[in-house]
């Protein structure tokens, strides 16, 4: 994970900003009173939120976990969208 002070922040937005990007790592913003925030890319947000979607419900998390199962035993059936 990426680290900077808050005055090199302001100071190189945009280069932070690509880099957070394209690195697809999230950027720790310190601050003199401990009060630090993290940058991090869309894409990395959305998908975080969507995992905890997921998983945050027990009842879900019995499903995925069961679906995985049947998928590692063999015993699901495949089949293409042509033939639903």
């Amino acid at each position: 994970m990426l680290t900077t002070s808050y005055t090199l922040f302001r100071q190189n937005l945009k280069r932070y900003m690509e880099r957070v990007n394209h690195e697809e790592d999230a950027l720790v913003v310190t601050s003199k009173d401990d009060r630090n925030v993290v940058v991090m890319s869309q894409d990395s947000y959305d998908s975080m939120v969507e995992h905890l979607h997921l998983f945050g419900s027990t009842a879900n998390r019995k499903h995925i976990d069961d679906s995985l199962a049947e998928i590692d035993s063999g015993a699901s059936v495949k089949m293409n969208l042509e033939d639903l």
